[in-house]
């Protein structure tokens, strides 16, 4: 089965690290032009030195941000809200200033970007495909992870609503909700022998996995290989929700 993506244009935001970045560069491997949104410039400039891509830079933290990005990439056939931040503290210690900006950036921001680019698919008439980057914490509660599991749960809880709207304009939307993913954040949050391994223990397959498994399976639900799939949550976690 070989993806293509040839004459269509992708928007990836988050897309200066880790997952997002590895997204950006199957996507162009597969022929789609892409739009890349970062808050970092000199991640933004190394990208370009790795893959062909045109690149915003933006904090999304703001609304204002956000939509002046999604206006910024023009149009839009393919969407991944990728962004995402984890600030972890145990429950009875979560700032309100730490909640608020995690549901921003994790939540608020997709919800913005999707609503301005679907906004151009309808207009095109041609359809598209969105995809919500999530976690397996939006489904599983993790200790210490309060603002990240509440802003996961609801990304895939509007990945539900936004399929079920968008449907009709034959706009599929879907989220892929990966377990540990050994990007530097990931590193530095499960790298710990007294952390990582109680979660690696609950992993079927006994592994934590890569950016290159989350992007393989974001292209494919972008592509016309999953044309009757609309408002799924995809677990990405080696049978880590089957316990």
């Amino acid at each position: 089965m070989d993806i293509r993506f040839d004459g269509k244009r992708a928007l990836v935001t988050g897309a200066g690290k880790g997952i997002g970045r590895e997204i950006v560069k199957v996507l162009a491997d597969c022929g789609a032009h892409v739009v890349a949104v970062s808050r970092t410039q000199a991640d933004l400039d190394s990208l370009q030195t790795e893959t062909d891509c045109s690149v915003i830079l933006a904090d999304i933290t703001s609304p204002a941000g956000a939509k002046q990005a999604a206006e910024a990439a023009g149009d839009i056939d393919l969407l991944v809200n990728n962004a995402g931040i984890a600030l972890l503290a145990p429950f009875l210690e979560v700032t309100v200033e730490d909640f608020d900006e995690t549901i921003a950036v994790n939540l608020r921001a997709a919800l913005i970007f999707s609503q301005v680019i679907a906004k151009g698919m309808i207009a095109r008439g041609k359809g598209g495909a969105i995809v919500n980057v999530s976690s397996q914490a939006g489904v599983a509660a993790l200790h210490n992870h309060a603002s990240y599991c509440a802003s996961k749960a609801g990304l895939d809880h509007l990945t539900r609503v936004m399929a079920l709207e968008l449907g009709p304009h034959q706009i599929r939307v879907n989220s892929v909700n990966p377990t540990v993913i050994l990007t530097p954040m990931g590193e530095k949050v499960w790298g710990d022998p007294a952390k990582g391994g109680p979660m690696l223990a609950k992993i079927p397959l006994g592994r934590f996995g890569y950016p290159i498994h989350v992007a393989q399976v974001v292209a494919y639900l972008l592509s016309d290989q999953a044309d009757m799939v609309t408002g799924i949550i995809m677990p990405i976690d080696g049978g880590y929700l089957v316990g």
